[in-house]
């Protein structure tokens, strides 16, 4: 089930699949664990539902998860002038100052003010246009805000649903469905920071936390603050001429000590989501415990610290097509989804999972 041994030039094309629309999920399903999971061992490939997945795991095996919790970060507004706009809320700096993307049909000059929610003149907030971010010519919008962040968007925020899920005109737009507000959160979210949920994660729930307690399987939690830019396209047909997305990570000591005490047992790393995975491998890379990560996992790369993947099926063209690719197996990755579509297996954020082992 992998590709040969010798090395392969890989162009965007190469991650490309042909996708039913009507597989793209638009609601999660009707229990957590009750979704489906394919076991992508190669050579058994198996199709499971979650709640199996404590059977598959050993009692000297470390689950990590990413505890990032999504924030209400889709907000609405006008200018002074009254143009429309609309701001995704990426980053939390100091002194009310936040970093976003920007959808309006004419952008605000320099200094100029946004009323959101109403303005603070009607029981909203302003904000104010510093400039763009990183730097002068950077993508995002650098932003100061009336009052603390995290409680205006609370307060006058929605969940930030990915692009690919629909909802009825009027729901999503300006209020969260009380679905959406419950499901598009892990269970065991802590840290507000994400602006797009670690979906691999929304799987779990008490039943089967407990049953993995139950079973002795060790956890542990990192914490990456997934950007929009998890949904950026790659544009170029050369793939290492893409730039990645910027995002937020730390891994505690002490799940750097669970990691090291899981290895000397012989257990397995389990990293829930490719966002754990470019989190731990970003500090094994880059011996940086917590930071900005750019990593860009391709095939080809090499594996530190996960063993195991648990992970939701992606878009085609997708840098997590890549990632999975890098860690499974071009060829193993392409039969998976081959098979998934065939089976009819629910795709993106509200979808299916697939268990996956590192390729050796």
């Amino acid at each position: 089930m992998s590709s040969s041994t010798s090395p392969r030039s890989f162009t965007l094309n190469d991650f490309d699949f042909e996708l039913p629309p009507e597989l793209i999920a638009q609601h999660p399903t009707a229990e957590r664990s009750g979704s489906r999971l394919l076991d992508g061992a190669p050579g058994a490939v198996t199709d499971r539902i979650f709640r199996d997945l404590p059977g598959l795991l050993n009692p000297v095996d470390l689950l990590v998860f990413n505890d990032t919790k999504v924030i209400k970060a889709r907000i609405f507004g006008e200018k002074a002038s009254g143009g429309k706009l609309e701001l995704l809320i990426e980053r939390v700096l100091q002194g009310h100052q936040v970093v976003a993307h920007m959808k309006v049909s004419k952008k605000p000059l320099l200094g100029g003010k946004m009323h959101m929610a109403g303005g603070a003149h009607n029981g909203g907030f302003d904000a104010v246009l510093l400039g763009r971010w990183p730097d002068a010519n950077g993508p995002l919008f650098h932003l100061q805000l009336s009052d603390e962040p995290h409680a205006l968007m609370e307060k006058h925020g929605v969940m930030p649903l990915p692009p690919y899920i629909e909802r009825p005109a009027g729901t999503a737009d300006h209020e969260d469905t009380e679905e959406d507000a419950e499901r598009y959160q892990t269970v065991f979210a802590r840290a507000p920071g994400a602006v797009a949920a670690p979906t691999a994660a929304l799987h779990f729930d008490e039943g089967v936390l407990a049953a993995l307690a139950a079973r002795g399987v060790h956890t542990a939690s990192v914490t990456l603050h997934v950007g929009a830019g998890t949904f950026q396209p790659v544009k170029t047909e050369n793939i290492t001429e893409h730039h990645m997305h910027s995002e937020w990570y730390e891994v505690p000591e002490a799940t750097q000590q669970a990691i090291a005490e899981c290895k000397a047992r012989g257990g397995q790393v389990v990293a829930v989501g490719t966002t754990t995975v470019r989190t731990l491998e970003s500090w094994a890379k880059f011996n940086q415990a917590s930071g900005d990560t750019e990593i860009f996992i391709t095939p080809g790369f090499e594996f530190k610290v996960v063993d195991l993947l648990i992970t939701n099926f992606h878009l085609p063209k997708s840098t997590l097509m890549m990632l999975v690719s890098a860690f499974a197996g071009y060829e193993h990755i392409m039969g998976l989804y081959r098979h998934a579509i065939a089976q009819k297996y629910r795709f993106f954020s509200y979808g299916d999972s697939m268990l996956l082992r590192r390729r050796t």
